[in-house]
């Protein structure tokens, strides 16, 4: 008698609970609960194409979230005072990802702070610079550590500083943005830093005086 009442128990208690739980997993399992935040974001692969504002050259561009801080291949680093702000000219050799033509980028920009990177190799401090930088047709304002990347497959790479910016990684897959940079923005970022080597006061130099940071070398890349 007692078994007849306990299964009888159980099966009230079934039928209440079994309908909570169905409706808790179509809750979970609703597609555009789950999928709206990635459709907002951009699907970049872990190769793109990028251009260096206000060049035109169309260069490879690593994206890597091993990287906190991007990096950008430069060669003959100065480092000068402009209206009492640290500056640093750099060339940037490249090969233009279309054309294969080899060329040399030039550019100035105000140092916006310095950072103390540890590798294998030991620790080197670096400038690091704002750059604007263009992936598929969005120009973004960037911070990019210069330093000699002459043994490495790509000129640039992105690291978790920008990519928060652009999207979301495919690491599966390469060159999945078509690069159309608004042919305005050329001008307006020649005009920019034009207008910073005039006024002083439009230079951000807000890190400088910050504690100066530590970050260690992406491991992976050195080994590319």
């Amino acid at each position: 008698m007692h078994s007849v009442i306990k299964r009888w128990c159980w099966a009230v208690c079934l039928s209440v609970l079994a309908p909570v739980a169905w409706a808790e997993a179509e809750q979970h399992e609703d597609p555009e609960a789950s999928e709206q935040p990635v459709a907002a974001q951009v699907i970049v692969g872990w190769v793109e194409k990028g251009r260096i504002l206000p060049e035109h050259t169309a260069v490879k561009i690593k994206v890597d979230s091993g990287a906190l801080t991007s990096s950008m291949h430069a060669i003959n680093i100065e480092n000068f005072t402009l209206n009492g702000n640290p500056w640093v000219r750099y060339d940037v050799p490249v090969k233009d990802a279309d054309s294969g033509e080899l060329v040399t980028l030039k550019f100035e920009r105000p140092v916006y702070r310095r950072v103390l990177v540890r590798g294998a190799g030991g620790e080197d401090r670096r400038p690091v610079v704002k750059m604007a930088m263009c992936i598929g047709n969005q120009v973004y304002e960037e911070q990019f550590s210069l330093r000699d990347r002459g043994d490495m497959t790509y000129p640039v790479l992105i690291g978790r500083r920008t990519i928060e910016h652009v999207g979301l990684i495919d690491v599966s897959r390469t060159f999945l943005l078509k690069l159309d940079c608004p042919e305005a923005e050329e001008t307006r970022e020649r005009e920019r830093v034009e207008r910073m080597k005039e006024d002083a006061e439009l230079v951000d130099d807000s890190a400088l005086d910050e504690p100066e940071q530590v970050e260690e070398e992406d491991e992976q890349e050195q080994r590319q």
